[in-house]
């Protein structure tokens, strides 16, 4: 599912250098990339709002809403909450937490006040609730020793959109040149639909590294073409 790091790098460098247009490091590709996976992957959540508003496709593969989850869920991960407080660091989109297998209920840590000492509001371990503040969260659930809620400790997991792991074109210097090394290299990890989508987004931020306009036109002409052989 994964796309190719090599394959995008040496597709980037042959559009990059066809008229001897410039020519892209290693360690420039490498921060040009990790930035392309990034735009495309928050691209989805901007697109699936959009899409979101419009009546889907009857044919489940020619959907753009379910064409866009696909892409997502390869990112859904499941995950411990350290000491039932913190957030996985690689945490992009919370889903939920679940304290027991039970699905807690978001809430402010005003409505948690206000809540609290309600008895027919207070949550308990069949209706835990959580609050949330940046990467910290606290999950309440039955009181052990007292009428105010208990805050848990163990037992919390989440579901979320993890980030993208940054990728790597790894290489070892030969005769002054840097040749590919695969066990140093990490992947992608946009579906491999993106491959194309990936390869244009990297000389459009590359025109500007490089400073050739003619780049960046030669990038978007490329890309258009690509798009209207898919809906071809």
């Amino acid at each position: 599912m994964a796309v190719n790091v090599n394959k995008v790098y040496q597709r980037v460098l042959t559009l990059a250098n066809k008229e001897q247009r410039g020519y892209i490091t290693p360690q420039e590709f490498n921060v040009l990339a990790n930035q392309a996976q990034m735009d495309i992957f928050e691209q989805y959540f901007y697109d699936l709002n959009q899409y979101g508003r419009v009546r889907g496709n009857d044919t489940i593969h020619g959907d753009p809403v379910e064409i866009l989850r696909e892409k997502i869920s390869v990112f859904e991960v499941n995950g411990d909450v350290t000491s039932g407080t913190t957030l996985p660091a690689d945490l992009y989109r919370l889903s939920s937490i679940t304290f027991n297998d039970v699905v807690a209920s978001y809430i402010s840590p005003t409505e948690y006040n206000v809540i609290a000492n309600q008895p027919l509001l207070r949550p308990n371990d069949n209706r835990p609730v959580y609050t949330r503040k940046g990467s910290v969260i606290a999950v309440y659930g039955n009181a052990s020793s007292s009428q105010t809620p208990e805050a848990k400790t163990s037992g919390v997991t989440c579901e979320y959109i993890k980030t993208p792991t940054p990728c790597v074109w790894g290489y070892n210097i030969i005769g002054n040149k840097p040749l590919y090394a695969n066990v140093k290299s990490r992947n992608f990890e946009l579906h491999e639909s993106e491959e194309s989508n990936l390869v244009y987004t990297i000389l459009k931020l590359a025109s500007i590294i490089i400073e050739d306009q003619a780049l960046y036109g030669i990038s978007s002409g490329e890309e258009i073409k690509d798009i209207q052989q898919k809906k071809s």
